[in-house]
C-alpha cells in the first residue's frame, strides 16, 4: 500500500522486557509472516519461542522473556510490513530497541539474535551474581526519583532506570534500597509498582555483563538506518550508523530516556503512534507525552490488518 502525501506521520514503538505474558507468542503463529518470524527465531535461539511463550515460569528468567519478546516485537512488524505502512520514525523501550532497528533497516534479523541471545544471557548471569530489583514509582518526575535514590540509595545501589514519562519514573537497584524507594514514595503519595524481572537492569549492578554485550554489538553488522530511530540513551532522532551502535553499546548502564523520545515524536510532528507487539504500556505513555496524536496497541496480525485497513480507506477518501 503506498498512501498519498497526506497519509499520517507514523511511529513504531516497540515494547521490551516486563510486557510478556503467557501465550503472547499464540496469537502471530496466524500470519504467515509472524509465523516465519516466531520460526527464524526458534531455530537460532535454539528454544520453541511459541511453547516457551506458553509458560510462566520461563518468562520470569531473563535468557527466555528477552528473546520470546524480541521475536513477538519482529513478528508483529512482519506483519506491519506485509500491509504497506511505512513509518518516518521507530524506537523501542530497551530490549525493543534492538527489534527497532530490525524494522528501520539498521542491522537484519539475523545478526540482531545473536546480540539479544548474548544480551539476554549475559544479563542473567548477572542478575544471579548481583540480585536486584526495579521498581515503577508511579506518580514522580525523574528528579524527585533521583532524590528518592539519593536518600534510599546509601549503603546499597540505586538509580534512575527508565524515565518513562512526566510522572513515572522506574527506579532500579539493589533489594534493600528498592524496598526503602517504594515506602519513600508512598510516603510522599506516589505509588510503587514492582516490576517482573530478575534484577537491577540498567544500574551498575549490570555491570558484570557489560563487556559481553559490548563485545556482542561491536561484532554486529549495524549500517545507518532507513529511518530516523530514537535511541533510548539519548532519547534524540539519529539516522547514523556509528552513533547508533555507540548509543546501543551505552544503553544497558544507561538509563532509558523514553519520555524524552517521546517528546521528540512530538517535536517531529509524528500524528500517529503505533506501539506492536504485546502489552499496551507504550501507547499509555505516548497519550501523556505525544499530545494530538492518534495512540494504539496492535498485538496481534487481525488488528494490525485490520487497522491498515481502516486506514487506508480513511486516506482514499
Amino acid at each position: 500500500m503506498h498512501t498519498p502525501n497526506h497519509s499520517p506521520r507514523l511511529a513504531l514503538l516497540f515494547p521490551g522486557q516486563g510486557s510478556q505474558y503467557p501465550g503472547m507468542a499464540d496469537p502471530w503463529t496466524s500470519h504467515p509472516a509472524s509465523a516465519a518470524a516466531l520460526q527464524e527465531a526458534s531455530d537460532a535461539f535454539g528454544f520453541d519461542i511459541v511453547e516457551a511463550g506458553r509458560d510462566e515460569s520461563l518468562l520470569d528468567r531473563t535468557d527466555v522473556s528477552q528473546p520470546v519478546v524480541f521475536a513477538c516485537d519482529v513478528a508483529a512488524f512482519r506483519v506491519i510490513e506485509e500491509t504497506g505502512l511505512e513509518a518516518s520514525t521507530i524506537c523501542g523501550h530497551s530490549l525493543g530497541e534492538f527489534a527497532a532497528l530490525v524494522a528501520a533497516g539498521a542491522i537484519s534479523f539475523k545478526d540482531s539474535i545473536e546480540v539479544v541471545r548474548e544480551r539476554s544471557q549475559a544479563m542473567a548471569e548477572a542478575c544471579r551474581a548481583e540480585p536486584g530489583a526495579m521498581s515503577a514509582l508511579v506518580g514522580l518526575s525523574a528528579e524527585e526519583a533521583a532524590e528518592v535514590c539519593r536518600i534510599a540509595g546509601r549503603g546499597g545501589v540505586l538509580v534512575v532506570a527508565n524515565e518513562n514519562g512526566p510522572k513515572q519514573t522506574v527506579v532500579s537497584g539493589s533489594v534493600a534500597a528498592i524496598e526503602l524507594a517504594e515506602r519513600l514514595a508512598r510516603d510522599s503519595g506516589a505509588r510503587p509498582v514492582r516490576l517482573r524481572v530478575e534484577g537491577a537492569f540498567h544500574s551498575p549492578l549490570m555491570r558484570p555483563a557489560l563487556e559481553r554485550v559490548r563485545s556482542a554489538i561491536a561484532r554486529a553488522p549495524i549500517t545507518g538506518s532507513t529511518v530516523t530511530v530514537i535511541p533510548n540513551a539519548s532519547g534524540k532522532p539519529e539516522r547514523r550508523g556509528p552513533v547508533i551502535r555507540d548509543l546501543l553499546s551505552r544503553q544497558l548502564l544507561s538509563p532509558v530516556r523514553w519520555d524524552r523520545s517521546m517528546r521528540s515524536l512530538s517535536d517531529i510532528g509524528i500524528d500517529l503512534v503505533i506501539e506492536a507487539g504485546p502489552g499496551d504500556v507504550l501507547a499509555k505513555l505516548a497519550r501523556r507525552s505525544v499530545p494530538g496524536a492518534t495512540t494504539v496497541s496492535l498485538g496481534t496480525p487481525g488488528e494490525i490488518l485490520a487497522f491498515a485497513d481502516g486506514l487506508q480507506q480513511e486516506v482514499l477518501q
